[in-house]
């Protein structure tokens, strides 16, 4: 782990949210003599952030529990673009009025993790569409768009892939990447934003920003990047814009309970099926002794012809409240508590591998 003067790179560094960055030592000096305005993008491409969101949330969070200050931007301006990173097509064309109702209903989840208002270290909520909407387009390639290398643009990951897999990748995605190093710049101008932050599938899209404040403004700007979510499939919980087929949504609303009863009756068919229906009802019955805050109660009756020990619940030989449980027990207390020897708690993650 790299060793940081400022207490924010510190933090990020030791929760192995920081997965590369420019000029690292520049920013970490920078950092550690006081606040910094920092930020990251959200595309409003649907009405709920989901579970990968989580990641970046949690980094803005971070900084500003250190003092320094986060900027929300949502894309809406880069919305109706879409981003064309790790995508295998293009992104659905939303309307104006769509995009508007997402990032009202975006914008709730987020007062959840952040503290907004108009101190130092409060974070903001901005909306690019409102420099974006604004811009004239030949003014915008005459002053802008010579500072953008094609080429350079073609070596970034996100772009390498759809090439590779002979994906179409259209000239309007194409300029999701210029627009996005001009939102950097905007925010540098504005609000003195030096650093941009993103998942590992945006670093082309950040380096494009750092180098146009280098270029057109003179002035030095950073950025970090942090690991991406991922599921088994794999499927990349992005940064920037919603998952496809991601149901885990951050919104309780979109959430609901249904998923869980989904889980409560594939539990109850596993169990039955490995063990039968006889053990459904004990597990049922401790489960709701648990939860109403009764005593949960353990019985060691026995071992088996591996040794492993047979555990049958509703005899007071442990006795623990809920809130006891929600405090955290040391699985060799619990162990000992329920009869085991301390030989025997020891060897307990052997019998689960076993099992």
């Amino acid at each position: 782990m790299q060793s940081f003067k400022s207490s924010f790179l510190q933090d990020l560094s030791a929760r192995g949210l920081l997965y590369q960055g420019t000029h690292l030592e520049e920013l970490d000096a920078l950092a550690a003599k006081g606040p910094i305005s920092l930020y990251i993008g959200f595309d409003a491409t649907a009405p709920s952030l989901h579970v990968g969101h989580l990641m970046p949330i949690m980094v803005l969070r971070i900084a500003q529990r250190h003092g320094h200050k986060p900027i929300v931007i949502m894309g809406g301006g880069t919305t109706k673009l879409g981003d064309p990173s790790f995508k295998d097509t293009a992104r659905p064309l939303l309307s104006e009025e769509t995009i508007h109702q997402n990032i009202e209903s975006i914008r709730k989840i987020f007062s959840r993790y952040l503290r907004f208002g108009q101190g130092a270290s409060d974070a903001i909520m901005l909306n690019n569409d409102e420099w974006l909407g604004k811009l004239n387009y030949l003014d915008f390639l005459r002053d802008y768009g010579r500072h953008f290398s094609v080429n350079r643009m073609l070596t970034f990951e996100g772009v390498k892939l759809r090439l590779e897999r002979e994906q179409s990748l259209s000239f309007l995605e194409f300029n999701y990447m210029i627009l996005q190093g001009y939102d950097f710049l905007e925010l540098y101008r504005r609000y003195n934003c030096v650093l941009q932050l993103g998942g590992s599938d945006q670093w082309g899209n950040i380096l494009n920003g750092v180098e146009l404040i280098r270029r057109v403004d003179g002035k030095e700007a950073f950025g970090l990047r942090y690991p991406l979510l991922t599921s088994c499939r794999p499927l990349i919980f992005g940064s920037f814009g919603a998952v496809e087929d991601s149901d885990i949504d951050l919104d309780k609303d979109k959430t609901g309970q249904e998923l869980n009863k989904l889980k409560i009756g594939l539990a109850d068919d596993v169990t039955s099926r490995a063990h039968g229906d006889s053990f459904l009802e004990p597990i049922r019955v401790s489960l709701q002794e648990v939860l109403e805050g009764a005593p949960l109660t353990i019985e060691v009756t026995g071992h088996d012809t591996k040794g492993n020990p047979i555990l049958k619940t509703g005899f007071p030989v442990v006795q623990m409240s809920a809130n006891s449980l929600k405090e955290g027990v040391f699985i060799f207390d619990l162990m000992t508590y329920a009869g085991f020897s301390k030989g025997e708690a020891r060897r307990f993650p052997e019998w689960v591998k076993n099992y």
